[in-house]
């Protein structure tokens, strides 16, 4: 999500939910916005690379997951990259926007 703004990437978010409606899917959440995740609390938990924490958590997340969908424009963004290459190696059904 590097380089979206936060109307993009709720956009984006968007259609991507409505596309899993269509198809009857379970999303697990790869979008953290709660306290936990502010730049201020990581920080205060000593957190240095903060996109790397997002990462981590991100594939985490992909560990619950039989399919992962990739948004338009993912190949531009590095932890997209490495969410599909993970994606790829272990398996996951990959849906790339159309």
């Amino acid at each position: 999500m590097n380089g979206f703004t936060e109307e993009q990437i709720v956009e984006t978010r968007n259609r991507f939910l409505q596309f899993a409606e269509k198809e009857n899917l379970e999303v697990v959440n790869t979008y953290f916005q709660d306290e936990w995740y502010s730049k201020d609390a990581m920080t205060g938990r000593g957190v240095v690379q903060i996109p790397l924490c997002f990462l981590a958590k991100s594939i985490e997340n992909m560990s619950l997951c039989h399919k992962a969908y990739f948004a338009k424009g993912w190949e531009n963004a590095r932890g997209c990259k490495i969410e599909h290459e993970v994606a790829l190696q272990y398996g996951l059904e990959i849906i790339h926007e159309n």
